[in-house]
C-alpha cells in the first residue's frame, strides 16, 4: 500500500521509527535496502542545533540513497523549533517531524517529548509555527497520552491537524508505560476516525501478520516499526512480500544473519570509526542473534570485542 505525506510520495506505507542510539545512518541504510518506505533519523534537539552542538551534525547526516527521509526534532519553544526547521529545510530531508513521544525523564523534565501531551495549547503553537516556517511537510509523533489520567491522543491529533501538519504517528502507549505492556491499537483507530490527515500506527508490530492486523483493526494509513526492526532489517521485505503475495518469506538462516551483522559493522566503522563503531555493534549483535543456538554465550563474549577482526572471528566461531 502506498502512502503520501503532503507532497511526498512513498513507495509503500512502512516507516522505520526513530530510535535513539539505533536508527543511525548504518541501520537506516540496511532498512532501506530491505524496502522500508520512509526512514526517520534519531531525534535531534532543536536547541542543540541552535547552539551548534558538535554531536548534532552526525545525528543529522544522511547517506546516499536514504531518501525519502524525515528529520525528527524535539523541543518545546515554538520560536526555536520553527526557526531550526527553517534553517534545516534546505538539507537532504523530505519531511520534518516533531517528537511528542519520548518518555525519557530528562526530556520530559524539560517539558519536551511526551510532556507536550499535557499542553495542547503549546502543541498548537509549535506545530503551526513549524508549518508556517517551512514548505516541506511537518509531521508529529505522539503517544496515547501522558498517563492513564490523561489519555488525549484524539484531542491532540485534532489540534495537530488544525495546526496544518501533514500526518500524525500514534504510539499506542502512554508515557508512563514507556515500552511496557501491550500497545492499545484502539486509540489509533479513534485517532484515524477523528482526523483526515494520514495516521501512522505504532506499537507491537513485530511481524507481517501483526502489520496486517494493525491495519485491519485501526484503518491506519501507515505502519511504523520500532523494536520489531532491531536486529531485524528483514522485517520490511517480509512485510512487502506478505502484502503483495500473502506468503511469508523464510526467516534468515544463521549465515545470512552473520553476513548482515558484519555488513552492519563495516558500515559502522565507515561512519563512526572502529572504537565507537564496534562498541555500538554490541547491542545490535545481541538483537540479531536473539533466539539463535549459542546466542547466550555469544552475548556474554560480545562485550569484550574491540575490533572488527575480533568480531568476525567470534561470529564465525559461534554461528
Amino acid at each position: 500500500m502506498k502512502l503520501k505525506i503532503g507532497n511526498v510520495e512513498l513507495d509503500n506505507n512502512l516507516v522505520l521509527a526513530p530510535m535513539a542510539g539505533v536508527t543511525d545512518m548504518s541501520f537506516r541504510q540496511l532498512c532501506r535496502e530491505q524496502g522500508c518506505g520512509l526512514l526517520v533519523t534519531e531525534m535531534v534537539s532543536a536547541k542543540a542545533i541552535l547552539y551548534k552542538n558538535r554531536n548534532t551534525k552526525d545525528l543529522m547526516a544522511i547517506g546516499e540513497g536514504e531518501r525519502p527521509v524525515s528529520l525528527q526534532l524535539f523541543g518545546s519553544d515554538p520560536e526555536i523549533v520553527s526557526d531550526i526547521a527553517h534553517q534545516v529545510e534546505d538539507g537532504p530531508y523530505d519531511i520534518i517531524d516533531l517528537n511528542m513521544g519520548c518518555p525519557v525523564p530528562k526530556i520530559v523534565g524539560n517539558g519536551e517529548g511526551s510532556a507536550l501531551m499535557k499542553n495542547p495549547k503549546l502543541v498548537y503553537e509549535i506545530v503551526s509555527a513549524m508549518v508556517k516556517a517551512i514548505d516541506k511537510p511537518v509531521t508529529v509523533k505522539i503517544r496515547k497520552g501522558f498517563d492513564d489520567s490523561c489519555i488525549n491522543a484524539v484531542e491532540i491529533a485534532k489540534i495537530i491537524e488544525e495546526a496544518g501538519a501533514a500526518a500524525v504517528a500514534v504510539h499506542g502507549r502512554t508515557r508512563e508505560q514507556y515500552y511496557s505492556g501491550q500497545a492499545d491499537w484502539d486509540i489509533i483507530r479513534q485517532v484515524k476516525e477523528a482526523v483526515s490527515i494520514p495516521v501512522i500506527g505504532n506499537g507491537d508490530v513485530t511481524s507481517p501478520q501483526k502489520a496486517e492486523e494493525l491495519v485491519k483493526q485501526t484503518g491506519c494509513d501507515g505502519i511504523m516499526i520500532a523494536r520489531g526492526a532491531q536486529g531485524n532489517p528483514w522485517i520490511f521485505s517480509e512485510m512487502i512480500t506478505y502484502e503483495e503475495t500473502g506468503t511469508l518469506l523464510e526467516r534468515p538462516g544463521k549465515e545470512e544473519v552473520r553476513d548482515m551483522m558484519l555488513r552492519h559493522a563495516r558500515l559502522q566503522l565507515k561512519y563512526k570509526g572502529e572504537f565507537i563503531g564496534i562498541r555500538e555493534m554490541r547491542k545490535h549483535v545481541a538483537w540479531y542473534t536473539k533466539g539463535l543456538k549459542g546466542s547466550a554465550k555469544l552475548r556474554e563474549e560480545i562485550n569484550r570485542v574491540e575490533s572488527y577482526q575480533e568480531l568476525e572471528e567470534l561470529l564465525f566461531q559461534r554461528l
